[in-house]
């Protein structure tokens, strides 16, 4: 088979190379030859192993050969153009001699420090990149990943020296790249890739794009502070603009990206009362309820039955439930805070057909008073529309005004909303309006509420949103002007010269546009030179007091740890090893030489799933999120927890190879010999993990189980685990 695999190739592709260039062209055995001898060369493969080969060709933008082998225990595919350019692979080869992974789910470090698998990610992208092509191997932001096997790099590749918003992928194992994609030109864009020379300068496209920044002023939180703060933010819904590097010219990106999604859309073608609460505990003893049992029966003391809630809502005429069927009913308990009970809720269901068209209605009302706190309702896309958008506003106003008089509310731009035509909202069966409380004059849309009017009969579609009564708001003096927030929010970003995918306008030049016109798409996009506004660091806004930007905090999966106090510990290397991982206790401080307790053990433990914490410092809720997590991984049971409890090395051992998936080995009896000086104090129960612990190199020498562990002796016998755990 593989002998006659390659004489037909080599057949077709000497056929190729003696026949007109018209004619090889219509040829597609030759085509395929001829672009599989141009991978094999890229990639210098040798495809003896592989017993079956095909390809298959996809013609859209541009000719994309999807290559195939297949053999025993292993597969090979590769997609490449026309020009034999390499635009994915993907290889698999079973191991029969890899390692089962562990089923305790417990991690591992790296089998090699990555520069094996760096290196051939690096030739390998040197194969395939074309001139003017190049990808940097970038690590990831944050500590080294915990667990799996092999590396990984992803980012955007650099077109003649510029950033590009093309991206590539890339996954080495062992030194094999088993996986490689790319976006190229040809199939991502229109127009091909433009020279790199910019005629218009920075300084002059900045000042233009710094002139089409927006913001508003309102109240947001602020975590730093009790109160909600006056700030200048971005304005929901303003057009994100680049300036042409040839021309100097402001694009309109949003606008442009409307008419796209337009176009992609036209082408794609729409009762009992409640018994007494005495009748309630004696039905619950009789069932033989537990205390907390009872207790959670109790919650539903009180509340109203489905058929008095149902005649409630219809008395209402702004919910519009005329023809509305009830359906169904369903009663819960909303969570509350800090663990106790929250409110009991009820959600109606209705239904009803109009014109052959199933319409629904669910409302959620407090189960004992009957407040509406909800409405969700669904109905066919481009039914006729009564209502203007201004008459169906004036209605959601008048809603809100009779369900919270009391609260001060004013129509707030949703940015989800900006364009509704491009979006299809034209033909939506409501309007919906966002109102956020006003406080001295001014939004706080954290508390808002969004109601949507049924376009067609003007009743309530929709209701949600959230009010805290205990906010608190800073005083409206001494604020700094709308100009002078701008010009510090515009110090913020600079100009940046890139390639950019920005859609274009269709025409017949060329077949690619063609297709695209055929398929009834007026824009796609082109790759264009230009420049727009960028910045290394994320701001929410404008501090409108001081008028000082206001850096935006954001948390990163893993963090590198480190410490000041490891420089006498024998653990120092241990320690600072796990802290590559993001491994170990946040605050900067390790304590090696202090004793271990069960909490700081399970802190330390759960570390490895990307969550550093301060044991000292951790609250309740992170420490109980912690014990679950823990008790996920098998270090302890839910019956053995005793925070305080200091550990002895014994302990720290058994509880780390339990989680490590060790456990039931260890506990085997009558097997196990070890050669520690102290052996003969060893309980029987404990020989298993004893022994264990001495071939993965947890303890050597003296075992002294029943001494107390260290922090740094914990860390030491962690990676001694993460170093053998497959």
């Amino acid at each position: 088979m593989k002998r006659l695999l390659s004489l037909t190739l080599a057949a077709a592709l000497l056929a190729a190379l003696t026949l007109p260039a018209a004619a090889a062209e219509e040829s597609q055995d030759v085509r395929l030859a001829k672009v599989t001898a141009l991978v094999k060369e890229a990639l210098a493969l040798d495809t003896e192993a592989y017993e079956t080969f095909r390809g298959s060709l996809s013609e859209e933008l541009a000719p994309v050969w999807d290559l195939s082998w297949e053999g025993e225990r292993r597969s090979l595919s590769v997609s490449a153009l026309e020009d034999g350019t390499v635009v994915s692979l993907s290889r698999w080869e079973s191991r029969a001699s890899a390692p089962a992974s562990n089923e305790g789910g417990f991690p591992s470090f790296p089998e090699n420090g990555g520069a094996e698998d760096r290196a051939a990610a690096e030739a390998f992208l040197a194969r395939v990149l074309r001139t003017g092509e190049a990808a940097e191997l970038s690590g990831p932001e944050g500590a080294s990943s915990l667990g799996g096997s092999g590396s990984a790099w992803s980012g955007t590749l650099v077109l003649n020296g510029l950033p590009s918003p093309l991206h590539y992928s890339i996954r080495v194992e062992d030194g094999l790249v088993e996986h490689f994609s790319r976006d190229v030109p040809e199939t991502a864009a229109i127009g091909g890739v433009p020279g790199p020379e910019a005629a218009a300068s920075a300084g002059e496209a900045e000042e233009a794009l710094a002139g089409t920044l927006k913001l508003r002023l309102e109240y947001v939180r602020d975590p730093g502070s009790a109160k909600a703060v006056l700030r200048y933010v971005p304005e929901a819904g303003a057009h994100a603009f680049l300036a042409d590097a040839k021309t100097g010219e402001l694009i309109d990106l949003t606008e442009l990206e409307e008419q796209l999604r337009l176009g992609y859309r036209s082408a794609a073608g729409g009762a009992n009362a409640a018994p007494s609460a005495k009748a309630a505990d004696t039905a619950a003893e009789e069932a033989g309820l537990t205390r907390a049992e009872q207790e959670g029966a109790a919650q539903m003391e009180g509340v109203l039955p489905k058929e008095e809630l149902d005649k409630a809502l219809r008395a209402e005429g702004a919910y519009g439930l005329r023809g509305y069927a009830l359906t169904g009913s369903s009663y819960g308990v909303e969570p509350g805070k800090e663990g106790a009970a929250g409110r009991v809720l009820c959600t109606l269901r209705y239904a009803r057909t109009d014109g052959g068209e199933r319409l629904t209605r669910n409302i959620t009302v407090n189960a004992k008073t009957g407040a509406v706190e909800g409405v969700q309702s669904s109905a066919p896309w481009g039914r006729e529309r009564t209502l203007s958008e201004e008459a169906a506003q004036k209605k959601a106003e008048a809603f809100l005004k009779a369900l919270c008089p009391d609260r001060a509310l004013a129509l707030y731009q949703d940015a989800a909303y900006a364009v509704p035509i491009a979006r299809g909202q034209d033909q939506a069966p409501y309007f919906r309006f966002r109102f956020a409380r006003t406080v001295n004059g001014l939004p706080f849309p954290e508390n808002s509420y969004w109601v949507s009017i049924d376009a067609a009969d003007g009743s309530v579609y929709g209701l949600s949103g959230g009010w805290d009564e205990d906010a608190a708001f800073d005083d409206a003096n001494g604020l700094i002007s709308m100009e002078t927030a701008l010009s510090a929010w515009a110090g913020t970003y600079e100009a940046a010269l890139a390639y950019r995918n920005v859609p274009q306008k269709l025409t017949k030049a060329g077949p690619a546009q063609a297709k695209l016109l055929e398929q009834g798409l007026e824009y796609y996009y082109a790759l264009r030179l230009t420049y727009g506004l960028e910045r290394e660091q994320p701001y929410s806004g404008v501090d409108a007091k001081t008028g000082a930007p206001v850096r935006e905090e954001r948390g990163t999966a893993r963090e590198p740890l480190s410490y000041d106090d490891l420089a006498k510990s024998p653990a120092k290397a241990d320690i600072e090893k796990l802290a590559q991982y993001g491994a170990g206790y946040a605050g900067g401080k390790f304590r090696p030489s202090k004793n271990v307790t069960q909490w700081e053990l399970v802190a330390l433990a759960c570390s490895l799933q990307g969550t550093a914490l301060e044991p000292e410092a951790a609250d309740k809720d992170s420490r109980e999120n912690a014990y679950y997590s823990a008790y996920r991984l098998g270090l302890l049971r839910p019956a053995e927890r005793d925070d305080n409890a200091v550990l002895s090395r014994a302990d720290v051992v058994r509880m780390l190879l339990d989680a490590a998936g060790y456990g039931p080995a260890a506990r085997l009896g009558g097997i196990y010999t070890c050669a520690y000086s102290d052996k003969g104090s060893i309980p029987a129960k404990g020989l298993g993990y004893a022994a264990l612990a001495q071939a993965l190199g947890l303890a050597s020498g003296t075992y002294a189980g029943s001494r107390t562990a260290t922090r740094g002796e914990a860390a030491s016998m962690l990676c001694r685990v993460l170093e053998r755990v497959a």
